[in-house]
Parts: structure tokens; sequence; C-alpha cells
């Protein structure tokens, strides 16, 4: 928000004497994008009015706020490059500089009609040494930050859990975020995701946005009539052959609070133990307890990511390490999945959504 504002400075700073005519709408344009990303803050959602045009509203000004901050970035980059005494070079700098401009604005636009709309089917092999012989080759389907409403329809959420069924899993778990705020039609999500189906169950736990919303113990308690278990702070005992697989759930764990308080007690003894969390924050917590497999979502992936050398850089990695795919520490292991949809803007960029599906193998 605060970089929103100030962008716009710079850019009245620059147009007060030179293109006076323009200046009256920078005020409107810095507080539509400002506007965007203050009701994206979950105490201000009490104020939100009813209806779907609010959310796309909300959803274009954090796309203007974003792209006009990419914008006035290059724009005062090139100003500061632009040779000033050769008119052959200064003609074609200024040129690129006008197409990089343009750049954010359509590279959003794409993730939006697009990037949001790609999702993948994901596997994963997660090696494991000393997996016990009935596990190895366990399926478990892995969906996550479904934020079923205004931004992700009925048929995107359809084709997800049929992508899940597809991969016929032994073991599917939902990872929270089934909705985004109060008034999110979870009646309707929980009825299609119903239509999950592996051998051993479906189960899962809560995220961050089921607390905003204030539905935790109707999911739980929904969710149980369908056969969809969430777990908050429990565990289910699941037979494959001679092997025991502890499956447990935890409600969402405050960002850089007290991580996993208690949740040792979950685990059972001689059990190959698999730990819910919606945040992937908690896993240097979860293998300092010693479980086996932590699977997680929250972060999609980062939902805006840029690869520059080698590395992804996105908002979420101001907050979390562990952002998306495979990660391993001691003898325990993580798995965070991108999700299915969004949250702010509704776009992906660099970070479509998938249905994971993630297969134990044993390893020598």
């Amino acid at each position: 928000m605060v970089l929103i504002l100030l962008c716009h400075w710079e850019v009245w700073r620059w147009t007060r004497d030179r293109m006076p005519k323009l200046v009256w709408l920078l005020g409107p344009s810095a507080l539509f994008g400002a506007g965007g990303m203050f009701f994206e803050l979950p105490w201000a959602w009490r104020y939100v009015p009813p209806g779907e045009w609010f959310f796309w509203a909300r959803g274009a000004a954090i796309a203007w706020g974003i792209c006009s901050c990419g914008t006035t970035l290059i724009w005062a980059l090139g100003r500061r490059i632009t040779p000033r005494f050769d008119p052959g070079r200064r003609q074609l700098v200024v040129a690129a500089q006008a197409v990089a401009a343009a750049a954010p604005a359509a590279v959003t636009g794409f993730g939006i009609l697009v990037g949001r709309r790609d999702l993948q089917a994901v596997e994963v092999e997660m090696r494991v040494p000393g997996l016990p012989k009935d596990l190895d080759g366990v399926r478990i389907a892995q969906l996550s930050d479904i934020h079923y409403g205004p931004f992700l329809s009925r048929q995107e959420l359809v084709q997800a859990v049929g992508m899940a069924n597809d991969f016929r899993p032994h073991l599917t778990v939902v990872t929270g975020d089934l909705i985004t705020r109060n008034g999110d039609p979870i009646e309707e999500c929980l009825r299609e995701i119903s239509a999950l189906r592996a051998s051993s169950g479906v189960w899962g736990c809560l995220g961050n946005h089921e607390i905003y919303a204030g539905c935790e113990a109707y999911v739980q308690r929904e969710g149980r009539r369908r056969d969809l278990h969430f777990l908050r702070g429990q565990k289910q005992e699941l037979r494959f052959g001679d092997a025991r697989l502890n499956l447990a759930g935890v409600d969402y764990q405050k960002m850089h609070g007290e991580y996993l308080r208690g949740a040792e007690a979950l685990q059972e003894a001689g059990a190959w133990n698999v730990l819910l969390s919606h945040n992937p924050d908690a896993f240097r917590t979860a293998a300092e307890q010693g479980w086996d497999l932590m699977l997680a979502g929250h972060t999609h992936g980062g939902q805006v990511t840029v690869e520059y050398l080698h590395q992804h850089v996105n908002f979420a990695r101001f907050f979390t390490p562990y952002v998306y795919g495979r990660y391993e520490e001691g003898g325990s292991r993580l798995y965070v999945t991108r999700g299915i949809g969004t949250v702010g803007i509704p776009a992906r960029i660099g970070a479509p959504p998938e249905v994971a599906l993630i297969k134990l193998c044993a390893t020598s």
C-alpha cells in the first residue's frame, strides 16, 4: 500500500510541471490501488459490501496497484539510463522503455485470463529410506487453498476433484483454506469436494481463512456428515497391510508463533507419522518433533513468482523459506503444494494451480 502511494508521488513530482493536465488523475489512481490493498486486510473485510462485484473490483484495484508500481519503477530506471545527446539512441531506448513499462500490465492480464486457470496434475515421488514395505507405493492426493468463491468457479473445482480421483489415490488430503471469507459458499464447496474418492478416505486440516470466516466448527461438523474428516488436533490410524500410518492434523499455526505446541502427543510409536498443517513454516518444528512427513499449502507457490538467477522471487519468501515443492530436514520430509485458488488479485504468474499426487517410495 505504501509502495503504491510512493510510486504515485514520484510520478506526480515529475508531471506537475510537464503535464499538469494529467496530475488530477494520479489521486484517484493512487486511492484505487491502495484501497484494493487495504480491503485485502482480514480485519477490513467487515466493511466489505455483499456481492461478487466487490471482489472483482478489489482484485482489479490490487492488479492496478501492482502494475502501476512496476511501470513506475521501470519508467524511473529508464529516465536514468536514457542517452541525453544521441537522438538516434535516445529514440530507441525510449521505445524500449515504453514496451518494458507495458509489460507489468500484459503479464498481469495473462495471469488473470490464463495463468489462474492452468490447473496441472503434479506427481511427486517422495523417496524415503527405511519406509515400511507395505507403504511403498502408497499414493496420497493433495488439494489445498481452494478459495472457492468469486475467483474459482464450480466447474474449476469439479475439474480439480476429478483430477484427484483420476490418480486413484489410497488417501486424499485437503490442507486448508476451502473459502476466503465469511459469506463465501462453504456449503457448496463441501458438497463438491465430497465427490473425492480414496480407498482409505478423505482427510484434512483447516487453514487461516477458516478462522477469518469463523467456520472451523461448521466445516468439521458438516464435513463429517459428508465423509470428509477434518482433523483438529486429532489423529487417525490407517492400515496398509502390516504397516500403520498415523495421520494427524492441526489447525492453522499462526505465522512465527509457537508452532505445533503439544503436537508430539499426536504421534504413534511404531507407526509412520504424517502431519497435515496448513502453514509450511512449522516444518522445522515438525522435524524436531520427529514427524516422518508433513503436507502443507498456504503459500500458493508464491501465486505471483518470478525466476531470477535460478531462484524464484515472490512475496511468500518474506514469510517462509518453504514456498513450494519438496523439502527435507533430518529424517523428516515436507511437500508444499501450490494449491488451486487465489486470494487478492485473481491471477497466477509463474505458479500455476495444481492438484498433487505424492507417491511414497522406499529406498535402500
